[in-house]
């Protein structure tokens, strides 16, 4: 099957995963004419996901990105699915999108490799672990690529795309026009802890957070001199409130591993964090507090100045 040269409509694309990530993948697919099962393994999870994906384009109606009928077409291309081998049967391009946890990858890997098609693309949007290490969990290693998506996906224009050490060049093209068709902009990594966005990207992060610990500013300074500063959209605090700090920390720990370099070992605070439950955006609590609309509404209170 040649999917670049095929309409979004005729090509299935099945989304392992219900989460913050997951959900925006079958969410862009879905607005791009793709038909879309999105699979997770409780209907609950799956009927919140589904609430967040009207709500998100509810919102891009409302700024006039998409039109009401856009909105309502691409919510009816999504099948919520809680059976696995059933949600992939006749994809052609499957997206992993669980949490980072190798294990747990490895699962899912092995269970798609004996039921899909022959020709589906099996692509994992994983922000740190080895795609020749998921694809070894296969018997299919050639069909095998890294698709990492940025968050929130309808939004953001880039794609990170990683071959693996077997991935052929014909599933890079195919994955690189599925990329085109979402408007998305391809960036194309080797095969290494963290790829280009986060063996960049967590080392600024982690070095905030030590300057914090360190008190060298605090948390709205720190953040206003990257952003105000250093022109970034978000300061590295609120980033990664937003990212999740467990999933911060993880990714720390994979590109220690893999890289060595003492950078990359998760501040004490950091870890301290993630032990208490303060993960940020997605438990309203992170170093800012967040409303129900994700919303900033104060620094949290460990970070207050003492007395106020």
């Amino acid at each position: 099957m040649n999917v670049p040269n095929m309409k979004a409509s005729e090509v299935e694309v099945a989304v392992i995963g219900s989460g913050t990530m997951g959900h925006g993948i079958a969410h862009s697919f879905a607005q791009h004419g793709y038909s879309v099962v999105l699979m997770d393994v409780s209907r609950a999870l799956l009927d919140k996901a589904m609430g967040q994906i009207e709500k998100n384009l509810a919102r891009q109606v409302k700024k006039d990105v998409i039109s009401a009928q856009e909105a309502t077409s691409a919510l009816a291309r999504i099948s919520p699915k809680d059976d696995l081998e059933a949600s992939v049967a006749t994809a052609s391009l499957v997206v992993e999108a669980v949490p980072e946890q190798l294990a747990l990858k490895e699962s899912i890997f092995k269970r798609l490799s004996a039921v899909v098609r022959d020709d589906c693309v099996l692509a994992s949007n994983t922000s740190s672990l080895s795609i020749t290490q998921l694809a070894a969990y296969t018997p299919c290693p050639e069909r095998v690529i890294g698709m990492h998506f940025m968050n929130p996906v309808p939004m953001m224009p880039i794609v990170e795309l990683i071959r693996g050490h077997a991935t052929s060049e014909a599933v890079c093209e195919k994955v690189r026009a599925f990329a085109r068709a979402l408007d998305k902009t391809v960036v194309e990594a080797t095969d290494t802890p963290g790829f280009i966005s986060n063996r960049v990207l967590l080392p600024m992060i982690n070095e905030a957070i030590h300057a914090l610990q360190e008190g060298v500013a605090n948390v709205q300074d720190i953040d206003a001199m990257m952003r105000l500063g250093m022109g970034h959209p978000m300061g590295p605090l609120q980033l990664a409130d937003f990212i999740g700090l467990d999933i911060c920390h993880s990714i720390l720990e994979v590109l220690y591993k893999g890289i060595g370099a003492p950078h990359y070992v998760p501040c004490t605070l950091l870890s301290r964090m993630v032990a208490a439950g303060h993960l940020g955006v997605k438990t309203a609590q992170g170093f800012y507090v967040y409303d129900e609309r994700k919303k900033i509404t104060a620094v949290a209170p460990a970070f207050q100045p003492k007395g106020s």
